[in-house]
């Protein structure tokens, strides 16, 4: 099975959802996580306010910052930066830089769970979604712009304002299944929780049942999007719509 490595901002959040989402589609498949480690001035994101919360997510996706943390025990396959909002806050053009210049560092495919995303509707035809989000308003509208580069219409969001990623990986599910059912609509093709923090993988077929549509989670479209630019994606019942075909 292919060997995938994901870069990763803070330690001990969600990592434990992408191992057990990977040991659901092939108990073979090797994860490993690099960390990219936040600016010295930054201090405690969670006393961050929403400005510098936005600023500092954007400085982390600096390319050269994340090729200088892509250091990996065993070579990857694929390598993806599974940040949600450290790959979208620099637009569409500035996450596909950060994909060219980790590709070319590391000699294999490079994706972010943002870039995952557009695959992930491209490959279900859905050009108009609802944004469950975690952050302050201002970052998900930065969210809902990036996808609006790519043609796809955000129909309604709504915004969490979650203070940091450690606190958000301690969510339970009926906390996130609360935020997803705000945040639906009833013209959104696809719903999208995008927070690699969050522990999802237990709530895929569940949230979809309940609320009748593809459910998109941060974590689900990252590994996915990993076996796709391979060209296995793999194909599993009982894990979204997404990996049913």
């Amino acid at each position: 099975m292919p060997r995938i490595g994901l870069l990763y901002p803070t330690r001990d959040c969600g990592e434990d959802d992408f191992l057990a989402l990977a040991g659901k589609l092939d108990p073979d498949l090797a994860v490993d996580f690099a960390y990219v480690p936040w600016g010295d001035d930054i201090g405690r994101v969670e006393d961050l306010d929403a400005a510098g919360k936005h600023e500092a997510v954007r400085e982390l996706g600096e390319p050269g910052r994340l090729v200088a943390a892509a250091r990996f025990g065993t070579a990857p396959d694929v390598v993806s930066w599974a940040c949600s909002s450290c790959s979208f806050t620099r637009g569409l053009d500035g996450a596909l830089d950060q994909s060219r210049v980790l590709g070319e560092r590391l000699g294999v495919p490079a994706r972010s769970t943002s870039l995952a995303y557009l695959t992930a509707l491209a490959h279900l035809g859905a050009e108009r979604v609802a944004l469950a989000s975690v952050y302050h308003r201002d970052t998900t509208a930065t969210f809902a712009g990036f996808l609006a580069e790519a043609g796809v219409s955000t129909v309604h969001s709504v915004s969490a304002d979650a203070p940091s990623d450690r606190a958000l990986a301690v969510w339970d599910g009926r906390r996130i299944t609360e935020l997803a059912a705000a945040a639906d609509h009833d013209e959104a093709d696809a719903l999208l929780i995008p927070e690699t923090a969050l522990h999802t993988t237990p709530l895929l077929e569940e949230l979809e049942t309940g609320l009748g549509k593809p459910v998109l989670t941060a974590t689900a479209v990252t590994l996915w999007d990993c076996l796709y630019a391979l060209g296995t994606p793999p194909v599993r019942q009982g894990l979204g719509e997404l990996f049913s075909r």
